[in-house]
């Protein structure tokens, strides 16, 4: 399992560790993730996924994981996300129709 949020995209970022004599070595910047329980209110069901803490504050933000989806952008959604926010989008079209 990659070590990247599932909702934002954020991943693992690299860097140098930087020590008083001013010696540099390669380190990693790990994210910050949770795993989560995300209900949706459109579908009814929750979802389990792996986000990020800075993700899931902003996922409350929004309102909730079905604003917070219809607002992303595609190409940072994982792959269950996306199939996820066509979901909400179809769910949402029939009940204006």
């Amino acid at each position: 399992m990659s070590r990247a949020c599932e909702l934002t995209g954020k991943a693992v970022q690299s860097g140098n560790n930087v020590s008083h004599a001013n010696n540099k070595t390669r380190r990693r910047f790990l994210p910050n993730l949770c795993q989560v329980t995300l209900m949706s209110e459109a579908l009814g069901q929750s979802y389990r996924f792996r986000v990020s803490a800075a993700a899931l504050r902003t996922v409350e933000h929004r309102g909730g994981l079905d604003a917070f989806l219809v607002k992303a952008k595609e190409n940072e959604l994982s792959q269950r996300a996306r199939l996820l926010k066509r979901q909400i989008a179809k769910k949402s079209a029939e009940q204006a129709a």
